[in-house]
């Protein structure tokens, strides 16, 4: 096959040496430790259409799911892409989650060919509801395609990979943020002076490393990228977590050649100024610098990478966070562009969103209630909530902590109760917090079903309903539930709690506001919004979700507008 058939895409103006192909001509080995020591060494690194050949080796090699779409389906469902008007402007589907196709050093008409490959990658895979690192991976096959159906088939395969224990791009929400969680906890251990300056530096260190995919695949000049993806095509994921933590080692040494002076912790700069660094990185870096520094750390492997990738996704689970999202998910629903608040992100409310019940998953955050603006009185914090089911109450306070808690029911209910202080809500509530570490703190009885059965029938012996709860007057039978299928919606009445303090969700009256209940409260916040008390409390289970005595900086109230009314 000409030379010519795998540059269609490729800008050769731009390419360097790399335009000039030298060194062998074909591969013949057999041996994987052989063929992964030929990758490590550059093989084919200096022949354009013998790295085209190999890459079309491997990825074919892989073994894929029975029925995994090919070149064919792609001219089936595209048709003949030259025969298409160019059209740089295709969108690209929400799973990239605005990744850009970078152009390393394609011809300019080839960005629409790549945004066309993933767009049909998008129908056929539905799927796939997180995928950042999936533009970068198809503008890098486009290099080493005859065409974009080509290019389609050896993505798709890449995306269909079902070898046990060999993973290549992540696909979901979940499995994105824990390989973040992970590289977190590599870095820490591997790379610790380079942690411990971005702590130092940022004040959300997982925010900085939620770009260390992007580190690789997006932000590495193209001459580096490619070696990578030399190896990374024949050993797999880790080779990336390897990469991104010699990057973080040249990083930490080039700030140290820097002059430091005192500056605010400030999570955006080091972001921006890592990624500035590792852009321009060929100037003092050479890519067999980068791999020789990737491969020299000691004790990193593959069982330490998968061992902690389960565990962070087991405690992400937890937190609410699961592989069911879809692409217009609750992490789509929150416009950053529009969205402003004093106390979070965009990206930290996007966190809070996930944990939302699944039906209110489409709806907007709704400013109902600042203290900055509306001051702070309790009685304008009722008059500006009631009337909003649910609501999200968000909390700063002077000492820089953040938490808060879902309400699942209106403040207008506390009025059942008259004077007296009483409780209401639903096992929907929970309670959490942000900062220093992100924490939610579900109903107890969602945790421990053992805590509870749904009720069959009321026995007149049984007492009254908890304080705050009113009896079931209509006399209708709740449907039974296994003990371990239970309905948080549903009011404490329909379960056999053990104790009232498991059912303590929300209260309030004319001084003071309370969230949880049962042996102390999770929060309580004084009539004047200004002072408040954390503890554990025995509904959420929870530990004191910042000091136990705390002056309030500032607090907010979030409604939730159904994005679908008109």
């Amino acid at each position: 096959m000409a030379e010519e058939d795998y540059g269609t895409f490729v800008d050769w103006t731009q390419m360097g040496d790399l335009a000039q192909s030298s060194g062998p001509a074909k591969v013949d080995c057999k041996d994987l430790k052989a063929f992964k020591q030929m990758a490590r060494q550059g093989h084919w690194a200096k022949n354009h259409q013998l790295r085209a050949q190999v890459y079309q080796q491997l990825i074919k090699a892989l073994p894929c799911r029975t029925v995994t779409p090919d070149a064919e389906v792609y001219r089936d469902v595209v048709g003949n892409a030259p025969s298409k008007k160019p059209s740089s402007h295709i969108p690209l589907p929400e799973f990239v989650d605005g990744s850009p196709l970078p152009r390393y050093r394609l011809k300019a008409e080839a960005v629409a060919s790549g945004h066309r490959v993933i767009n049909c990658v998008a129908g056929q895979f539905p799927d796939i509801s997180h995928c950042p690192s999936l533009p970068a991976v198809t503008s890098l096959l486009l290099h080493f395609s005859a065409d974009e159906a080509q290019c389609f088939e050896l993505v798709s395969r890449m995306l269909s990979c079902n070898e046990p224990g060999k993973r290549l791009l992540d696909q979901t929400f979940l499995a994105h943020e824990s390989s973040c969680m992970t590289f977190g906890d590599l870095a820490s251990k591997y790379c610790s002076g380079a942690h411990k300056m971005i702590v130092a530096t940022a004040q959300d260190v997982l925010d900085v490393y939620s770009d260390w995919q992007r580190w690789v695949l997006g932000d590495l000049p193209f001459g580096h990228v490619v070696r990578v993806l030399d190896i990374y095509l024949v050993e797999g994921y880790k080779v990336l977590f390897r990469v991104a933590i010699a990057l973080l080692k040249f990083y930490r040494k080039h700030k140290a050649e820097e002059a430091q002076g005192a500056a605010q912790p400030d999570s955006s700069k080091v972001r921006g100024d890592i990624q500035a660094f590792i852009v321009g990185i060929g100037s003092t870096v050479t890519p067999e610098k980068l791999l020789e520094k990737a491969f020299s750390i000691r004790m990193l492997s593959r069982r330490e990478i998968t061992l902690l990738q389960l565990t962070n996704e087991k405690s992400l689970q937890q937190k609410g966070i699961t592989v069911k999202q879809k692409r217009r998910n609750v992490q789509l629903a929150l416009n950053p562009d529009t969205f402003s608040s004093e106390i979070v992100s965009a990206k930290e409310m996007r966190d809070i969103w996930s944990w939302i019940p699944e039906r209110f998953a489409l709806c907007q955050p709704q400013l109902l209630f600042t203290t900055s603006t509306h001051g702070c009185s309790l009685n304008r914090f009722y008059a500006h909530c009631e009337g909003y089911e649910p609501t999200l109450l968000l909390i700063r306070t002077t000492d820089g902590d953040v938490c808060g808690a879902f309400l699942s029911t209106d403040w207008e209910e506390r009025k059942r109760g008259g004077n007296k202080l009483s409780f209401f809500g639903t096992g929907e509530c929970f309670v959490f917090r942000l900062k220093p570490e992100m924490e939610r703190y579900e109903w107890v009885v969602i945790r421990h079903p053992e805590l509870a059965s749904s009720n069959k029938t009321r026995d007149p012996g049984d007492g009254d309903p908890p304080e705050g709860q009113q009896a079931d007057s209509n006399g209708l039978q709740q449907p039974e539930r296994p003990a371990g299928d239970l309905s948080p919606f549903l009011s404490a009445r329909h379960f056999n709690l053990n104790s009232k303090n498991t059912s303590m969700f929300m209260a309030g009256n004319f001084d003071s506001i309370i969230v949880g209940g049962g042996d102390g409260n999770a929060l309580y916040i004084d009539s004047e919004l200004n002072h408040g008390r954390a503890g554990r409390c025995t509904t959420f289970d929870n530990p004191p979700l910042c000091a136990e005595s705390f002056q309030v900086a500032l607090l907010e109230v979030w409604g939730f507008q159904d994005a679908m009314a008109p």
